[in-house]
C-alpha cells in the first residue's frame, strides 16, 4: 500500500502528517509530528528569517526525513508559505534543507488556498452551498469564496497572527487601548479592498482552518454540532478576558500551549473582523488544514484520480474573475480562448506541446487585453505586469511567469532574449512563449472585430503550408486579411506557410 507525507513549515509551527492510501478517498494516518518552530519570528518587521528559526527549522526538517524514511514513504511534498514569502534571505532557509535531502518549495498563498481548499471539501459538503474559505496562518490570511464547489474569488491578505503580534503587540503582555486602535485600523485597512468582492453578504457556511481556529472551537463551541463550530458571541466573550491578560495568565487559565497562548489573541481580532464582514454568528472549525490538502492531492496524482482539467478550469475561471476587474471585453476573450484552443489541439503533431502548456495559452488567451484598463497603446505589457503579479488560483508563480510573456507577445514584438522579463525565463520555457505566443497572434487576429464572427475552424496541414478554414455566417473578410497578416511570425517559428479561407453558410 503506498504511503504519502505531507510537510508544511509555518509561520508558527511545523508539521509533518504521513499516510496510506488504498484509494483517494481511503486513507489511514500512519504519523504526525508537530514543531513549534516558529520561522515567522521577525520576519514580517525585519524583512528577514531568523537565523535562529533558521537552524531550528532545519533540525526540524532533519527529524521529518528520518521518519519519512524509517516509514518508506513513497511520495512526499514540502512546503513554506508566508515567512518564506516575505523574507530577503529565504534562499538560506530552502538550501539548507534541500542539503539534507528534503525538497523544500515556497508556495503562494494563492496555491495554499487551493490545497486548504481540498482539505476542506473532503470533510465538509461544499457543493450546492455558497461557502467561505478562511485559513489563518502565522504570516497570511487566505479568503476563498466557494459556490457550487467552483472557487469564484481567493486573495492572500498580510493578516496573520505572528504578523500582527510582532508588529503591534507586546509579546505576552496584555493589550493596551492604543495597541487595539492601531490593530484594529490595520485590518480595516487590509479587508476593506476585498470586502466588496467577497465579504458582506451572506454565506450558507463560513469554514475557519489553522490551529488558532481549532483551539478556540474547543474554548467557545455551538453545543451539539455535528462538526467542531465555533459561537462567535462566545468567542467574543473569551477574547475581552484574553486581552487584558499576560500570555502566561492565558496558558494557566485556558490550558493553552506556550506558542498558542501568544498569537490566540490576535487570531481573535481576525476571527471577529471576518465575522462581521460575513454576517455570520457561527464558523466551522473542520480541523483540516494545508497539511492535508498537500496529502489528498499527492494521492489523487499517484493514482491517477487527478484530473488535469480541473486545474484548467481552475485557472481559467481565475483569469476570467482576473479579467472582470480590469472591465476587460470578455466576448471577446472568450472568443480568442475558443479559437486558440482549437488551433493548439489541432496543431499538436506540429508543436508538441503538452495539456499544461495548453492551459498557459489559454490564461495568455483570455488576459491578452487587460491591460487596456491601464493603457491601450502598450496594453500587451500591462497584461504581462499584471498576470505576473496577480494570484491566481491552480497557476503557480513560474506559469503566470511564461502565461504573462505569451500575452505580451500577442503583438508587435517577438520575442527576445534581451527583453527582461522574457530573457530570465529557463529556455525551455522560451520555447513555450515562442510558440503559444505565434499561435495566440493567429487566434486574436481571427476575431479582429471583436464581433466573435468566427464559429469554427478547420485546419490542413501538408509538408509546406497550413491551410485555416474559418467558417461563419458574416463576411470574414477583416479576419481573413488580418489573420494571414500577423502569420508571419508563426511561419518563422514552424517552417511552413500560413493559408486563411473563410466559408459562409
Amino acid at each position: 500500500m503506498p504511503k504519502f507525507a505531507a510537510i508544511d513549515v509555518g509561520s508558527n509551527a511545523s508539521r509533518l502528517v504521513v499516510a496510506e492510501a488504498t484509494t483517494p478517498d481511503d486513507l489511514r494516518i500512519l504519523h504526525q509530528d508537530r514543531r513549534p518552530v516558529r520561522m515567522g519570528h521577525s520576519v514580517f518587521v525585519t524583512g528577514k528569517l531568523d537565523p535562529g528559526s533558521i537552524d531550528e527549522c532545519v533540525e526540524a526538517m532533519r527529524a521529518f526525513a528520518a521518519k519519512i524514511e524509517e516509514l518508506e514513504v513513497d511520495h512526499y511534498r514540502a512546503v513554506v508559505t508566508a515567512s518564506a514569502r516575505d523574507a530577503d534571505n529565504s534562499a538560506d532557509l530552502l538550501t539548507r534543507v534541500n542539503a539534507i535531502g528534503v525538497h523544500l518549495e515556497a508556495i503562494d498563498g494563492t496555491e495554499e488556498a487551493r490545497l486548504v481548499k481540498l482539505a476542506v471539501e473532503k470533510k465538509l459538503p461544499l457543493r450546492d452551498k455558497r461557502a467561505l474559505l478562511v485559513d489563518l496562518g502565522g504570516g497570511s490570511l487566505e479568503l476563498s469564496e466557494v459556490h457550487h464547489d467552483e472557487v469564484r474569488f481567493s486573495t492572500s491578505l498580510e493578516i496573520g497572527t505572528v504578523r500582527l503580534l510582532e508588529s503591534f503587540l507586546d509579546d505576552g503582555k496584555p493589550v493596551t487601548k492604543a495597541q487595539e486602535r492601531v490593530l484594529v485600523e490595520y485590518l480595516d485597512r487590509m479587508l476593506q479592498p476585498v470586502a466588496q468582492d467577497f465579504l458582506r453578504r451572506s454565506y450558507d457556511l463560513v469554514a475557519g482552518t489553522g490551529g488558532n481556529f481549532e483551539t478556540i472551537a474547543e474554548l467557545c463551541p455551538v453545543a451539539d454540532a455535528a462538526v467542531p463550530t465555533i459561537d462567535v458571541k462566545k468567542a467574543r466573550q473569551v477574547h475581552t478576558r484574553m486581552r487584558k491578560m499576560t500570555a502566561a495568565q492565558r496558558r494557566k487559565e485556558f490550558g493553552l500551549r506556550a506558542d498558542r497562548a501568544d498569537v490566540i489573541v490576535p487570531a481573535l481580532y481576525v476571527l471577529t473582523a471576518v465575522a462581521d464582514l460575513a454576517r455570520t454568528d457561527v464558523i466551522v472549525a473542520p480541523q483540516v488544514g494545508l497539511k492535508e490538502g498537500i496529502l489528498h492531492d499527492l494521492i489523487a496524482r499517484s493514482m491517477r484520480a487527478w484530473d488535469p482539467k480541473l486545474d484548467e478550469h481552475l485557472g481559467t475561471r481565475a483569469t476570467i474573475q482576473l479579467g472582470r476587474r480590469y472591465h476587460f471585453d470578455e466576448p471577446h476573450a472568450t472568443q480568442v480562448d475558443r479559437l486558440a484552443s482549437q488551433l493548439f489541439d489541432r496543431l499538436a503533431p506540429l508543436h508538441k506541446l503538452g495539456p499544461e502548456d495548453r492551459v498557459l495559452l489559454r490564461v495568455a488567451a483570455l488576459a491578452h487585453d487587460i491591460g487596456d484598463f491601464v493603457d491601450y497603446a502598450a496594453h500587451h505589457k500591462h497584461t504581462q505586469y499584471i498576470l505576473e503579479h496577480s494570484n491566481l488560483m491552480g497557476i503557480s508563480a513560474e506559469h503566470r511567469a511564461v502565461a504573462g510573456c505569451i500575452a505580451r507577445y500577442h503583438r508587435r514584438a517577438v520575442p527576445n532574449p534581451k527583453h527582461e522579463d522574457y530573457g530570465k525565463l529557463p529556455p525551455e520555457d522560451q520555447r513555450k512563449v515562442k510558440k503559444l505566443s505565434a499561435i495566440l497572434r493567429i487566434a486574436d487576429a481571427l476575431d479582429r472585430g471583436h464581433r466573435s464572427k468566427v464559429q469554427k475552424l478547420e485546419l490542413a496541414t501538408n509538408a509546406r503550408e497550413i491551410l485555416i478554414t474559418a467558417h461563419g455566417r458574416e463576411d470574414l473578410s477583416l479576419e481573413v486579411w488580418t489573420a494571414e497578416r500577423k502569420a508571419e511570425y508563426f511561419e518563422q517559428m514552424f517552417g511552413k506557410k500560413v493559408r486563411v479561407l473563410a466559408e459562409m453558410g
